[in-house]
């Protein structure tokens, strides 16, 4: 009773369920099938939950950005710091259309689709 426990199962299937249909809802309504993405950048917190997602998405893992082996769960900085990665990489560039996607604390989600830097 006195301790932190975590059903590590649960959440991983969660993560996982949740972050696919975050990004088939934007997709999907947007018009815009998997396959268009140029990157899928999802919150840095686990390699499998991300890579799991992408599959059941049907993106390549090489569309999708991980960088959690540098940096670890930074929570709110994991996106940014990906997208700093992806743009050093010349992984992202200018006219790509980007999904990103979060699950996070207290089990929230949300997703968000972009064209990078259309303009100087």
């Amino acid at each position: 009773m006195h301790y932190v426990k975590q059903d590590g199962q649960a959440v991983f299937k969660f993560a996982v369920r949740n972050t696919e249909e975050a990004c088939r809802r934007i997709l999907d309504r947007n018009g815009v099938r998997p396959d268009d993405i140029d990157l899928l950048v999802s919150h840095q917190a686990n390699r499998r939950i991300i890579l799991s997602a992408a599959e059941k998405l049907g993106v390549p893992e090489e569309k999708v950005v991980i960088n959690i082996e540098r940096f670890g769960n930074t929570t709110a900085a994991t996106i940014p710091l990906a997208l700093n990665d992806a743009v050093a990489d010349k992984r992202l560039k200018r006219g790509d259309l980007l999904l990103m996607v979060s699950v996070g604390a207290g089990f929230t989600v949300g997703s968000l689709l972009l064209r990078w830097g259309l303009k100087e």
